[in-house]
């Protein structure tokens, strides 16, 4: 899977890219991820990528020459999200969307943004990863990255794993323990060493159940409320410890 990234910090994406899981997975070519510098395609001794804006107001925004220009020199997959506030907010689901894609790409604003051309005429949509504001898009491409590449076939070693983890179905992960079984007083629960697999995939359904009940009601909200199944599950004495 091509996963391409543009921007005017290459090695802060690619540092971390090759890292980890994701280092480990472009080592095996199972990932190809292509960080892109926009600098190499500016045309002055100062490599400039930005200006003021038209209108005046605060801060610079960058140029769109070096941004078309980097794109069309790298004819990267698509889309080409830009990675900004305007766009769908980064779940789970839209992941695993993304993972199952083939390929796709992002750019990186800095500054007061990019030029609104850049976003209308040559991105293919806009993504986000929250409501808040960062320095550029730097860390929110570190992310989806992160986010999309481990769920790329092959690319954990335990193919189960993203399947039981956080929002895979609406829930919040069942607790997770490891040795020793006893630690200051404190007690890994029986059902978790039983072997009784059955009973430890129910208590785990129920746990998720009850944490997110607590933590993210929301996430409750947004599956349509409990249902009769899981509704009993939580009224089960022998999966309360």
């Amino acid at each position: 899977m091509r996963i391409d990234v543009f921007t005017i910090f290459p090695d802060m994406v690619s540092g971390f890219a090759g890292q980890s899981l994701l280092g480990r997975a472009s080592a095996k070519g199972l990932l190809d991820m292509r960080v892109h510098d926009l600098r190499e395609h500016t045309t002055d001794v100062h490599r400039t990528v930005d200006d003021s804006p038209f209108g005046g107001g605060a801060g610079m925004v960058l140029r769109p020459e070096p941004i078309y220009a980097s794109v069309e020199a790298a004819d990267p997959p698509r889309p080409l999200f830009l990675l900004g506030p305007g766009g769908r907010r980064l779940d789970q689901a839209m992941a695993q969307e993304l993972a199952e894609s083939g390929g796709f790409s992002m750019l990186c604003g800095r500054y007061e943004g990019v030029d609104d051309r850049v976003r209308t005429d040559l991105c293919d949509g806009e993504l986000s990863i929250g409501d808040y504001v960062l320095g550029g898009g730097e860390v929110a491409a570190m992310v989806v990255l992160e986010a999309v590449g481990r769920l790329v076939p092959g690319v954990m070693g335990n193919s189960a794993s993203a399947g039981d983890e956080s929002f895979s179905d609406g829930l919040l992960e069942y607790p997770q323990f490891t040795k020793p079984a006893e630690f200051r007083g404190m007690t890994v629960p029986e059902v978790l060493r039983s072997g009784d697999h059955g009973r430890i995939a129910r208590w785990r359904r129920a746990r998720a159940l009850r944490r997110t009940i607590l933590s993210r009601p929301d996430l409750i909200e947004a599956r349509g409320g409990l249902s009769e199944a899981d509704e009993a599950l939580l009224a089960d004495p022998d999966l309360s410890d």
